[in-house]
């Protein structure tokens, strides 16, 4: 009796197991399902109409949730990208920490002159081409810092060098990643 009653108890112990083994995989979507949430994430935040080169959008995708991160001119922005990630399939929740960058009239003009200095430059031009700007200029209170993606390591310290030469920046941070081929 004692024999049978601990082998129905582990039996119950192994379903439940491995019913909540089911559950965490549930929890979890296919590798081919958080890919595809990935692609309409990229997707869904490069369309939106007021995203531009001063603004920088990150996220992260972990199962069903996304995380945003960066920083952005506009608040409406803010909004309008959780906003498009939120009625994304497949999405449950949406940790929007994008940071609003404060109104100043000494950062836009600093912003027009990083951009002038930037896609304005012979050798850099080429990031000029397309709607969306591979360069990323961020200004913050005269800090500036460059977020996006170059072809070469020699391009990324141009940029770094142009971005310096800028009158009224107190410091610059250099975040460019250069693309492997």
């Amino acid at each position: 009796m004692r024999h049978k009653l601990s082998i129905l108890l582990v039996s119950l112990l192994a379903l439940v197991t491995l019913g909540a083994a089911q559950d965490a995989q549930r929890d979890q979507p296919s590798a081919k399902s958080q890919e595809r949430i990935i692609k309409e994430v990229r997707h869904e935040l490069l369309m939106l109409p007021y995203f531009g080169v001063f603004d920088y959008i990150a996220y992260k995708v972990d199962g069903y949730n996304v995380t945003l991160l960066g920083q952005v001119v506009r608040p409406t922005l803010k909004s309008d990208a959780e906003n498009v990630v939120k009625h994304i399939e497949g999405v449950e929740k949406v940790d929007n920490q994008i940071e609003v960058l404060p109104l100043s009239s000494l950062d836009d003009g600093i912003r027009r002159r990083l951009f002038r200095a930037i896609y304005g430059y012979p050798a850099l031009e080429k990031y000029a081409l397309g709607v969306q700007k591979p360069i990323r200029i961020i200004v913050k209170n005269g800090h500036v810092t460059l977020e996006g993606v170059v072809d070469n390591e020699a391009d990324k310290n141009l940029a770094g060098i142009r971005a310096n030469g800028v009158s009224n920046t107190f410091s610059l941070t250099n975040n460019l990643q250069v693309v492997k081929p």
